[in-house]
């Protein structure tokens, strides 16, 4: 067996065990609505078919429901839930008018009623799979992306959802960027006020004062010179330290491989850091993922007592994927106003998303998935 076919295996024994036990789920799905529709129906023109149907509609929203997780189960295919058009708060009537007029209960009946012969079709390739090795390699696994396909299609959010979802986050993630933005701007306003302009004016006021002593008090102007000296030093070195923050000259010049390791090299922590991000990333990606890495590290080192930490930044065709991760106590979240909540506006700012997994004993793994198109 080739290489590729090896490494093809595991999926192939997932999707020939899908295609046989999908038959007598099927089959049973499939009578259970049928009675129900069928005793709702029949019966309705004396009310007592209303609770009948009330029960059918709802079994089938749990069945599709259970659908969902059988096919992300066997086949590794997430379909996410359409929003409900109904409360639970709501009358019964109210609740089976919104389900019968809504579009994706009418999908997931369709969906039970196709998937019967659907399945008996599989249940034959399921069967000829375990015999004829070929088959489960290369076709088992195609018939299986295929149904995962049409349950995607009828049991996932329409197109039309997907979008406003979409849409709908857009234009969170944009607020939340603009609003990092702001207070970003307001943190380089102060940090001028308090540090480098303060620092500025003393210059301005010594060599004034040293320009009045010049004639009369040599000593005394060249010692005022001097403090002016010391002082114009101090503030270049604040408007570094500040250019610094806001777009480090490391990650420019020598990229995110380099920066990183800088960073880890003034943790506190030991951190192993391990970067492939071949071809190199947009910039907007680059400086997300290093203040990111950044104020993990910091946080680790402050508040984790962690004994060792790893930074692992990789490449997808379409994302950067950054992940640290550390061996401290855990209980690290997203507080509104915490440092880490406003790297997840930064992130939001490209699309990227930030997630904390930080149970009470660690390990603590802070990942930003951000999106690079380039």
């Amino acid at each position: 067996m080739t290489e590729n076919a090896q490494r093809r295996l595991p999926r192939a024994v997932r999707s020939v065990g899908f295609l046989l036990l999908n038959f007598p789920v099927r089959l049973v799905m499939f009578i259970l609505l049928i009675v129900g529709l069928t005793l709702g129906i029949g019966l309705a023109v004396v009310w007592v078919g209303l609770p009948i149907l009330m029960l059918t509609f709802a079994l089938n929203n749990r069945l599709a429901r259970f659908d969902r997780n059988w096919v992300g189960s066997w086949l590794g295919v997430h379909i996410e839930e359409p929003e409900p058009k109904y409360s639970p708060d709501q009358g019964a009537f109210r609740r089976l008018t919104a389900r019968l007029t809504h579009a994706p209960t009418w999908r997931s009946f369709a969906y039970q009623l196709l998937c019967l012969p659907l399945a008996c079709f599989e249940l034959a390739f399921g069967i000829a799979s375990i015999v004829l090795t070929p088959m489960a390699v290369w076709v088992s696994p195609t018939v299986a992306w295929l149904h995962a396909s049409l349950a995607k299609a009828f049991l996932g959010p329409s197109s039309a959802t997907e979008l406003r979802a979409k849409a709908e986050h857009l234009q969170a993630s944009r607020a939340r960027g603009v609003d990092a933005a702001e207070a970003e701007r307001r943190r380089i306003e102060r940090d001028l006020h308090d540090g480098a302009q303060q620092r500025l004016v003393a210059v301005a006021m010594g060599l004034g004062r040293a320009r009045s002593k010049l004639a009369a008090d040599p000593e005394g102007a060249s010692s005022l010179i001097e403090e002016a000296h010391s002082d114009a030093k101090q503030a270049i070195a604040e408007l570094r330290d500040l250019a610094r923050g806001i777009y480090p000259a490391v990650l420019g010049d020598r990229g995110l491989d380099a920066a990183l390791s800088a960073l880890a090299a003034k943790c506190p922590v030991p951190v192993e850091v391990a970067v492939d991000v071949d071809p190199r990333p947009p910039t907007a990606v680059e400086s997300t993922a290093y203040f990111l890495v950044g104020e993990s590290l910091t946080n680790l080192a402050k508040h984790a007592g962690a004994n060792s930490a790893q930074v692992r930044v990789q490449r997808t065709q379409d994302t950067v994927v950054v992940e640290v991760t550390d061996d401290g106590k855990g209980g690290a979240v997203l507080t509104e106003g915490g440092g880490l909540s406003g790297l997840a506006d930064r992130a939001a700012s490209i699309d990227g998303v930030v997630t904390v997994f930080s149970p009470i004993g660690g390990p603590t793994v802070v990942r930003a998935d951000l999106p690079c198109t380039r």
